[in-house]
């Protein structure tokens, strides 16, 4: 019970990369939630698949950069920043690049 209660200590690397991980997922998600219209392809539609994708990356952004860890191995490294950066950086080019 008391290794449920407490904290591991972080190094600055695990600090920045947690920090990283939230910022990057924070304005994505503004962006889904308040103006969806910005993800739009060139035709004026949506890419589910893509953007199914990105949303997981914004998952895994913000359970990264809460500090959350998961126990079960499929979890933790699909909502790792290994796998949720690049996908949210495809968010971005998403975004952006229209």
């Amino acid at each position: 019970m008391a290794e449920a209660m407490t904290t591991p200590k972080n190094s600055k690397a695990q600090v920045l990369a947690m920090t990283i991980s939230f910022l990057l997922a924070l304005p994505l998600a503004a962006i889904l939630l308040v103006h969806p219209s910005l993800m739009l392809d060139a035709n004026g539609h949506y890419n589910h698949s893509l953007l199914m994708l990105v949303m997981i990356g914004i998952s895994g952004g913000f359970i990264h950069g809460v500090g959350f860890i998961p126990r079960f191995w499929l979890w933790k490294w699909l909502f790792s920043p290994y796998v949720a950066w690049p996908l949210m950086f495809l968010g971005y080019y998403i975004w952006l690049g229209n």
